[in-house]
């Protein structure tokens, strides 16, 4: 049997995908600033942070970006999407340490005003897309790198809706990033073409070994919603949870997607 064929990496636009990130972090920003001193304090529902811990979080991943572009670029790329999404977890320790200092370090309102600034002065609209970053999970490009952000700011902006009660927009684009990166990741992970899922009006790929679709419908099909897919693909939702609510239809024999579930954590 011949080698699989390495997936072709799905391109991205760099400037959209910077104003799709800006848009989100407003949306965010706002948000934030009418926070209770309660509000802050609830817990986020991701291990011990608060509310407060969380919002830093969502701010400390846009100043992420601004930080990377103010050191020397790296010589050479060394993580590509959607790698990035399989790179987290082991990091989740030092990640929540530097959260909860970036939290305590200041009011949140102050956090993200500074961000904002740094953020529109050291990312110009033309910015280079193939710019190195040096960033926590290894060298990557910028392009890359800002469709990472615009995940984090998407699921993350859908925990502090729920978290605080709030009801943050999801900026269109930063959905669509999001979801494509993490059914790109669910593919990578199970590479295949037996299994069609459909997450639209944003993706559709095809995973899992088996027998080739080639034409007419396929055998097994996944269908679901962006925002149910994102809580699936991070495990805010489990499988089981969204089939019984009808968030998931799924049909086939290979149609289950229990076992690969979450992509990301």
């Amino acid at each position: 049997m011949p080698p699989a064929k390495k997936r072709k990496q799905r391109g991205y636009d760099s400037a959209k995908t910077r104003t799709a990130v800006l848009t989100q972090f407003a949306h965010v920003r706002e948000a934030v600033a009418s926070l209770t001193p309660e509000q802050l304090d609830r817990p986020a529902g991701l291990g011990d942070w608060t509310v407060r811990e969380l919002a830093a979080h969502l701010c400390m991943g846009v100043e992420t970006v601004s930080r990377a572009l103010e050191n020397p670029a790296p010589p050479a790329v060394e993580v590509g999407l959607p790698e990035w999404a399989f790179a987290t977890a082991a990091l989740a320790t030092p990640i929540s340490d530097d959260v909860k200092a970036y939290a305590a370090s200041a009011e949140p309102t102050e956090l993200f005003e500074r961000t904002a600034a740094r953020i529109t002065a050291l990312l110009p609209q033309d910015a280079p897309a193939d710019r190195l970053l040096a960033v926590r999970v290894g060298a990557m490009r910028l392009g890359d790198f800002l469709v990472t952000r615009a995940v984090e700011l998407v699921v993350h902006t859908d925990d502090l809706n729920r978290a605080a009660g709030l009801d943050i927009p999801l900026d269109r684009q930063a959905l669509a990033a999001c979801t494509r990166l993490l059914a790109d990741a669910l593919a990578a992970k199970a590479p295949g073409a037996s299994t069609e899922v459909r997450i639209p009006p944003y993706a559709v790929v095809q995973c899992v070994e088996g027998p080739r679709h080639t034409r007419g419908t396929p055998p097994n099909v996944v269908e679901t919603d962006p925002l149910t897919w994102l809580r699936l693909a991070t495990g805010r939702t489990t499988w089981p949870e969204a089939l019984a609510s009808a968030q998931v239809s799924a049909s086939g024999e290979r149609a289950d997607l229990g076992a690969l579930l979450p992509v990301m954590r």
